[in-house]
């Protein structure tokens, strides 16, 4: 989405993958008479900070996952290994020790 005529803040925002209604929605309040945008300007900034926040959380929640499921993956190749290992050495030992 590129309009020469947008100001440095909206271009930020549709850089920043905000929905593209709320875009549109900061696009008409900044085309308001400024008795009006004066009143509506906080208000969506305040929607859009509160957007970009969410976002922001939702993608270290998604790499936290990503985390999660690499260390598991780990874990799981340990535990297998570990019980090889001792299945090993259980049949080197002849079975006597038992758990």
């Amino acid at each position: 989405m590129s309009h020469a005529n947008q100001p440095i803040d909206e271009q930020a925002a549709a850089q920043e993958e905000l929905p593209k209604d709320l875009v549109e929605l900061a696009i008409m309040i900044a085309k308001l008479p400024s008795e009006h945008r004066d009143v509506l300007e906080p208000a969506v900034n305040k929607v859009i900070e509160n957007s970009r926040r969410r976002r922001r959380i939702y993608t270290l929640v998604q790499e936290a996952l990503s985390q999660l499921r690499l260390d598991m993956k780990y874990l799981m190749f340990d535990l297998e290994a570990t019980r090889r290992e001792r299945d090993h050495y259980k049949a080197e030992s002849g079975g006597h020790d038992e758990e």
